[in-house]
């Protein structure tokens, strides 16, 4: 043995030894694993948008600027508003229900921040109408929308609080009231 453990002598056994690094190491993993680890906590609120990917690091600027960084949970559905309402595909809908519903119980959120964006493909597949050429319409269209899904949220969660925002294609993003 080494000069470091002759104070152990001869009494600790290799197997003895593994033993106590292994129940020390365990010990220590307990006592220090990040709380990042634990899924349940409080978080700010959950976020649905679209799945564009042209704005996918706008949103990411966007909700860090609003000091969310790691303080929200995200939901993509192409149409982000029209996405839950569109009747094309209904599971849709169930899916961000169903999602807000775990998100309310693993984190406790306190808000629902809905982001539609212009130029929204989604709106031109399931409206069959390119709004893009009129901005006063195109916000029009997204705030109906908008005001629907917040008007849903409200009947099923009565306790969260709903923000509508619309996002350009260069991520400034303009309230929907």
């Amino acid at each position: 043995m080494s000069a470091c453990c002759n104070h152990i002598g001869n009494s600790l056994s290799r197997r003895g030894f593994v033993k106590l690094a292994l129940g020390t190491g365990a010990a220590l993993w307990t006592n220090f694993k990040p709380s990042s680890v634990f899924a349940a906590g409080n978080t700010e609120a959950l976020l649905l948008s679209c799945m564009d990917y042209r704005l996918v690091d706008d949103i990411v600027h966007y909700m860090d600027g609003r000091g969310l960084t790691n303080k929200y949970d995200h939901v993509v559905l192409a149409g982000a508003s029209l996405g839950v309402l569109q009747d094309k595909n209904v599971s849709w809908g169930q899916t961000f229900w169903d999602h807000v519903g775990v998100a309310l119980d693993l984190h406790h959120i306190h808000k629902i921040i809905v982001l539609d964006h212009r130029d929204c493909g989604a709106y031109k597949v399931f409206l069959g109408t390119d709004l893009a050429k009129d901005r006063a319409g195109e916000f029009e269209a997204h705030a109906i929308k908008l005001r629907a899904l917040k008007t849903a949220i409200a009947g099923k969660f009565p306790g969260l609080e709903v923000e509508l925002q619309l996002m350009d294609l260069d991520g400034k993003v303009e309230p929907v009231t």
